[in-house]
């Protein structure tokens, strides 16, 4: 399923969402030129600030190795894996830095980055391959507009069942969330997980820290309670 748009009107321009994609992408675009200049300097780049669990796990791990779980989150894979997490981010994230204020939204956004690592670490403690990517964070944005706005509705591509369908906010969430929990598993069952491919267990991590993070802050009313009428 792919959100075209939420109907949830934000008051106030996204600027924070905004920057944090154009950091997303500035990022990638750095990635780019290093290919483009050749030889072996993206590469060595990439497993310098890439997120490698069994690199964190060996006990060994430097303050520089410590930071990937930050810097990773700036880093993509290819064209379709940037503009993927940026258009979720641009879907959800405007009105999650409506409710929560712009400095709050910055901190949550870092800190679901935070946690969604975390979840991919210990679902998979000693893996060689490097992560990378925003979908973590972003997967917090999910889980935050799931708790703030669930009756709010996304207009949303289905391929091969209904090309165009609105959907209430939290049957989208819910079923992106199953969808990710459902693969993480199948990915530890079959050994796929140690080989690469889609970090799931960053995705259903990011999204259950999200939760947990705006159930907090809305209990201490720090954030807004939901869709205005």
């Amino acid at each position: 399923m792919l959100p075209l748009w939420d109907t949830e009107k934000h008051r106030r321009a996204p600027v924070v969402t905004g920057l944090l994609i154009a950091a997303n992408v500035g990022v990638f675009g750095y990635q780019l030129l290093l290919l483009a200049k050749g030889g072996r300097g993206a590469e060595a780049w990439l497993m310098e600030h890439a997120l490698v669990p069994g690199r964190l796990m060996d006990g060994l791990a430097t303050r520089e190795q410590w930071l990937t779980v930050l810097s990773s989150m700036f880093m993509h894979g290819g064209v379709a894996h940037v503009l993927g997490n940026c258009w979720f981010l641009w879907i959800f994230g405007g009105n999650v830095e409506d409710r929560m204020g712009p400095f709050k939204f910055l901190i949550f956004y870092l800190v679901a980055g935070v946690a969604a690592a975390g979840a991919q670490v210990v679902s998979h403690p000693f893996s060689a391959v490097p992560m990378i990517g925003a979908s973590g964070a972003i997967s917090g944005v999910l889980g935050a507009y799931f708790v703030l706005l669930p009756r709010a509705w996304v207009v949303t591509l289905v391929p091969w069942i209904v090309p165009i369908v609105p959907l209430p906010a939290f049957v989208f969430l819910f079923v992106w969330f199953a969808f990710q929990a459902v693969s993480g598993v199948g990915a530890l069952m079959d050994g796929t997980a140690s080989v690469g491919g889609v970090a799931w267990w960053a995705h259903a991590g990011g999204f259950v820290a999200g939760v947990v993070m705006t159930l907090f802050a809305r209990k201490r009313k720090w954030v807004g309670r939901g869709a205005r009428k």
